[in-house]
């Protein structure tokens, strides 16, 4: 894995002669279920397409910024890595795992201009997502504020944005974008 992702920050730098932006979007789920019935062989593969990707990615790109001045690394995490979730303990921890990442890393880098945050998205429909029963996606819908689940290309926007000059003081932070599900419970309307 270290290789292949180490030939792409490559691969990308000899293509454009720099790296000034990344988006890293690793990651893998699993079915929900409680914590004590994940095998360690499924804990730790969820561990590392989640997180260990993560800092794969991070540590090949840094050196590639820091060579050309500076730049933006956005980092996907989850809704789930701001708080627990029933019956998802290893992405839950991964997630956790990657704004921890997130912000160590942006107090290592800041001062060399390299700006590092974290988004984090509720439920979004997503390929996955859009197989499910329409019933199904609208019994997730009742329970985000705004009563409707997000779009990929609102992730995209804010992602976009964070690494934009109009984000130039936004470091170390991590965005939920998850319809105000994270702002408190509400129940069925």
């Amino acid at each position: 894995m270290s290789a292949r992702v180490a030939e792409l920050v490559n691969r990308t730098v000899a293509t454009f002669g720099r790296l000034d932006v990344a988006f890293n979007n690793a990651g893998s789920g699993h079915m929900p279920r409680p914590l004590a019935e994940f095998a360690l062989a499924d804990f730790q593969q969820t561990i590392t397409n989640n997180l260990v990707g993560m800092f794969l990615a991070m540590k090949y790109e840094i050196p590639a910024m820091l060579a050309s001045g500076g730049g933006a690394i956005v980092n996907m995490s989850s809704t789930a890595g701001l708080q627990g979730a029933p019956g998802m303990g290893p992405y839950s921890s991964a997630k956790h795992g990657v704004i921890g990442l997130t912000k160590a890393a942006a107090l290592d880098y800041g001062r060399s201009n390299i700006r590092i945050n974290a988004i984090a998205p509720g439920p979004i429909v997503t390929e996955k997502m859009e197989q499910m029963p329409e019933e199904a996606r609208q019994q997730i819908a009742r329970f985000v504020p705004l009563g409707w689940l997000g779009h990929a290309d609102q992730v995209a926007a804010a992602v976009v944005w964070l690494c934009s000059d109009q984000a130039a003081f936004v470091h170390g932070a991590v965005l939920a974008i998850d319809g105000g599900r994270l702002a408190g419970s509400i129940g069925p309307s």
